[in-house]
């Protein structure tokens, strides 16, 4: 089966790998943890891949650039819910690590898709 145009992207395999993170950390908690926080910082995360692969499918650049940002915008969103994370003891320093370390990849490389898709509306 031939990959579709937003399964060829970096930017869309590191957003998976920030959701399957997210997920696997998160199912280790407890009930209240999960309902809470839990399942924002999952849905928050999974919402990133999901948008650059709906603006992939659409058929102008500014809708593409849309859904991009409103990527850019959970990808945010996934940082805050991190940060809460920590600092009620959810998440150890190890896993703090392994999130910084997808985050200081992704964001550049998203913000870079956003502006290559701003060049080809330009165009």
């Amino acid at each position: 089966m031939e990959k579709t145009s937003f399964e060829k992207l970096i930017v869309y395999h590191l957003a998976e790998k920030l959701a399957d993170l997210s997920w696997d950390i998160v199912s280790k908690w407890n009930h209240f943890q999960k309902k809470t926080l839990g399942q924002q910082l999952v849905n928050a995360s999974d919402s990133i891949g999901a948008n650059i692969a709906e603006g992939a499918g659409r058929n102008t650049m500014p809708d593409k650039r849309k859904f991009a940002v409103i990527a850019r915008g959970s990808l945010y969103e996934v940082k805050h819910w991190i940060r809460r994370a920590y600092k009620r003891n959810l998440l150890t320093k190890e896993e703090i690590t392994l999130f910084q370390d997808i985050l200081k990849e992704l964001t550049p490389k998203l913000n870079a898709y956003i502006n290559s898709i701003r060049k080809r509306e330009k165009q």
